[in-house]
């Protein structure tokens, strides 16, 4: 062989290559796995929010059914309570006068209905020198409406109803997202909050509340919903869930 030829030479592995092909290993990998988990499917797809939104519509049916059986099994427990009361009066008076305070039977009375609803999603400010709005700026909140029954509980309300549930003590108003969840069912704005009493105290409390105040600069500000309704005579219905209290136990 003549010494003039000669191979060309292994290019060596410089540290820089090797981290090259070690991201493409790597990136080459996540792709497969992720193909693998999704099995052709794309992970992206609305399908599983849809199946979400379609379970939580179907508990919330449910729970609507279980409400009107508990209703009306509780219609009979208060007849079979009458029954054992005998003939007394005083008993039935009593017993009537507990599940009024309690609001378990329907209350009618002279009262105002509230009605808060979302700004539109392309609102835009309404008032010079104010920000241009965010999304949370258009959206009712837990606290908005939690306002709203804390100021007519203020004003001297004999009872309220939440859009078609009448509250008791252990109630708790809950937003979850942009849905309002109370004693075990799902509602969308616009909600509205009925109470039973004297309307002008009711109104007057309303004014006065510093947080449905702040509420009214975001109604003038951005186009958040806010309306009031009067009424000669509404009725409320009488609470028809469980009133057993249910604590958390430790696991064994």
């Amino acid at each position: 062989m003549s010494n003039s030829s000669r191979r060309p030479r292994v290019p060596s592995l410089r540290p820089a290559r090797l981290l090259t092909l070690g991201v493409f290993g790597l990136a080459g990998l996540l792709f497969w796995t992720s193909f693998h988990t999704a099995q052709g499917v794309n992970l992206r797809s609305d399908d599983s929010m849809l199946r979400l939104s379609d379970l939580i519509h179907e508990r919330d049916a449910d729970n609507a059914e279980l409400g009107r059986e508990a209703s009306a099994l509780r219609g009979g427990i208060d007849t079979l309570a009458e029954r054992d009361a005998g003939g007394d009066p005083a008993s039935r008076q009593r017993m009537r006068g507990l599940q009024d305070v309690a609001g378990l039977g329907a209350l009618r009375g002279p009262g105002v209905t509230v009605t808060l609803q979302d700004a539109p999603p392309d609102a835009q400010a309404l008032i010079p020198g104010v920000p241009e709005p965010q999304p949370d700026d258009l959206v009712i909140h837990q606290q908005d409406v939690q306002a709203v029954v804390n100021a007519l509980w203020q004003g001297g309300a004999e009872g309220i109803r939440v859009m078609d549930q009448r509250l008791i003590s252990t109630s708790a108003v809950r937003c979850v997202g942009n849905t309002l969840i109370l004693q075990g069912r799902v509602y969308s704005p616009p909600y509205k909050v009925t109470a039973v009493g004297e309307t002008e105290a009711l109104r007057r409390a309303l004014d006065a509340s510093p947080a449905i105040q702040n509420y009214q600069r975001y109604v003038a500000a951005y186009g958040l919903g806010w309306k009031i309704a009067e009424h000669e005579a509404v009725t409320l219905p009488g609470y028809s869930g469980t009133v057993d209290l249910h604590f958390a136990q430790p696991v064994d």
